[in-house]
């Protein structure tokens, strides 16, 4: 049986305030908002992931979205994966996600990416140092990477694919 992402009795936090961010978990109850989000930035997100992964599609539908946002709220109830929408303080734009899923490699306990809308870039640095704050004072996690941010994404990807499933 395969080790738990968190321990059975730690508390998940539902949301996190912080001077400049509201987070919430990523459910279809916002998916109007997540969706203006995505698609005003939909460029700029495309290879976040990896470059195996192109979402968001340039065609995406809010539909699909909100189908998108069901399945992040599945993995959060199953305690598999967990996923949060950034607001702003006023808690009325969303701003980006948060995303922490179980890390596929031995030397570290989770994987997060994130991202903030295009016309918002100018608090990225903040959003992530909120997120590795947050992460590090409230959650189980002693050994955190950000794809992207303290590991570069080649450097991920070829680390990942060394991995035997």
């Amino acid at each position: 049986m395969p080790a738990l992402f968190i321990p059975q009795d730690f508390e998940v936090p539902i949301t996190f305030d912080c001077q400049h961010f509201h987070f919430c978990v990523l459910e279809d109850t916002i998916s109007a908002l997540d969706y203006e989000a995505v698609m005003s930035s939909h460029l700029s997100l495309q290879g976040m992931f990896g470059t195996r992964y192109m979402w968001p599609k340039s065609d995406m539908t809010l539909d699909e979205n909100t189908e998108s946002l069901r399945i992040h709220k599945q993995e959060f109830e199953s305690r598999v994966a967990f996923a949060y929408s950034v607001f702003n303080s006023a808690k009325n734009r969303c701003l980006g996600s948060i995303y922490i899923d179980p890390s596929q490699l031995p030397q570290y306990d989770c994987v997060v990416y994130f991202w903030i809308r295009d016309d918002s870039l100018e608090l990225e640095s903040t959003l992530y140092q909120a997120v590795l704050n947050w992460l590090q004072k409230q959650w189980p996690f002693s050994k955190i990477v950000f794809p992207g941010r303290s590991l570069s994404l080649e450097t991920w990807e070829k680390s990942s694919s060394l991995q035997i499933i």
